[in-house]
């Protein structure tokens, strides 16, 4: 597929997802969403790749839906495109984009300005949330008569808690970079200037590890973040452990420590 709405590029061993309508603040539109996820596949297949980026170009890094060329199109009649009246949450049809972030290789976003409504929660499931001081966040659905989508609501009160994420939801008001660090929605503030490095330096960190096991534990992490039945999360721990045990990569790290040096998995 070639891209119109978005770049991809890899940088060593990190895919480089950018979002490219820098003069419209690179508002989402539902080919956007279906160009992402190819690219999001692409390096998921590419065995080079540990890593993925997403970021933004120009000033900002996604300010919600393009307006006119999705809900005013609807109101009117019109099919926005890519089947969103039958997609989960208004994204195209078939495409269930929570499923694929967390299944992924580590996915980071490197937020470069304005990141609100669907360009916030487009990425609450992501691994990593690197904020530029100059980075803005906001649920702005309720201010266009909407509610949020993409499993927005388990996120944001997983990132923030339940205080926090109805406040932020039922205001719709816009938060500073620094609150959004504090409050724990960035995982990490840094300067505008040392925003792509450090995603690099995030990502990298990732990729020097078994794609096999950083999947697993992605899922581990999915599937027994808010579980409370113990027995069943040692029991969904223990049957991957035991896979693990089976792999080159586990075989290789254990070689590697033996033999004093760095293990090779890709």
């Amino acid at each position: 597929m070639s891209y119109d709405l978005i770049t991809y590029e890899t940088r060593d061993d990190v895919g480089w997802i950018t979002l490219n309508r820098p003069d419209k603040l690179n508002a989402w539109t539902p080919a956007m969403s279906v160009e992402m996820a190819d690219a999001l596949e692409r390096a998921n297949a590419d065995r080079s790749v540990g890593a993925v980026v997403l970021t933004g170009a120009g000033r900002g890094f996604c300010a919600g839906a393009d307006m006119e060329q999705t809900f005013a199109k609807r109101i009117s009649g019109e099919d926005p495109g890519e089947g969103t009246d039958r997609g989960s949450g208004g994204l195209p049809d078939g495409l269930d984009w929570v499923k694929l972030v967390r299944e992924s290789k580590p996915m980071i976003a490197a937020v470069n300005g304005a990141c609100v409504g669907i360009g916030l929660t487009q990425i609450l499931p992501f691994d990593v949330i690197l904020a530029s001081e100059k980075a803005k966040f906001g649920m702005l659905f309720i201010k266009v008569g909407l509610v949020p989508e993409l499993a927005s609501t388990h996120f944001l009160s997983q990132r923030i808690g339940f205080g926090k994420a109805s406040e932020l939801s039922l205001s719709g008001r816009i938060m500073g970079a620094v609150e959004a660090e504090r409050v724990g929605l960035a995982d990490r503030l840094v300067a505008p200037e040392a925003l792509i490095e450090t995603a690099a330096e995030i990502a990298r960190s990732f990729a020097a590890n078994p794609d096999p096991q950083l999947r697993m534990t992605k899922r581990l992490l999915t599937e027994n973040a808010t579980a409370t039945d113990l027995t069943a999360i040692q029991e969904r721990e223990s049957a991957l452990l035991r896979e693990c045990w089976k792999t080159p990569e586990h075989a290789e790290a254990v070689d590697a420590f033996i033999e004093k040096r760095d293990p090779v998995f890709r």
